[in-house]
């Protein structure tokens, strides 16, 4: 039974190492079928207009992400936290309250740096809210990249050993994960 996972990555940059890593973690899970969710074009939440007169394109990004199995958030650090962009889609599919449809889908966190610490505040400060939402995320293995711009070569395939180690663990992990939650 296929399972299609929703990407969504929380920075907006062409280039990004974040995108980088989580297509990488593709490769590495090819029993699932990955699907990217955009976030960059979502109005800022604003209750006042939900549910009557909600945007066109928070209706849009709901119903995508409805349809999918499972969720792998992939987030870069900004001040030890998660980039507003990734923020504003978290209370976007969260709202109106009791209508999260990120309710029960199993998930996982990633967080990619340039840095040393591999954007451990953002990771951590995701899952917080990833727990309210009732979304069960995986543990182990954490993905935490660090020193990410010199894990890829030009062509923005990974050459670090240590990534691709990595890579491996959780993108079987994060297959048994998605497997051991019922299908929506």
């Amino acid at each position: 039974m296929t399972r299609t996972i929703a990407v969504i990555v929380g920075s907006l940059r062409k280039d990004s190492f974040t995108r980088k890593v989580a297509r990488a973690v593709e490769e590495h899970a090819p029993s699932l079928t990955f699907t990217h969710i955009a976030i960059g074009d979502l109005p800022h939440y604003n209750q006042d207009l939900d549910p009557d007169n909600a945007p066109a394109a928070w209706t849009t990004f709901r119903d995508a992400v409805r349809g999918v199995d499972g969720v792998l958030f992939a987030t870069p650090e900004y001040n030890r936290s998660v980039p507003g962009v990734l923020k504003n889609a978290i209370d976007v599919g969260s709202r109106p309250y009791g209508k999260s449809v990120y309710a029960t889908k199993p998930g996982a966190v990633i967080s990619v740096s340039p840095g040393a610490l591999g954007a451990f505040g953002a990771n951590h400060h995701l899952r917080q809210s990833l727990v309210f939402l009732d979304m069960p995320i995986l543990a182990q293995p954490e993905m935490y990249v660090n020193n990410a711009g010199k894990a890829f070569d030009e062509h923005g395939k990974v050459i670090d050993e240590g990534l691709k180690s990595l890579l491996a663990k959780f993108g079987a992990a994060f297959t048994a994960w998605v497997e051991q939650h019922p299908k929506k």
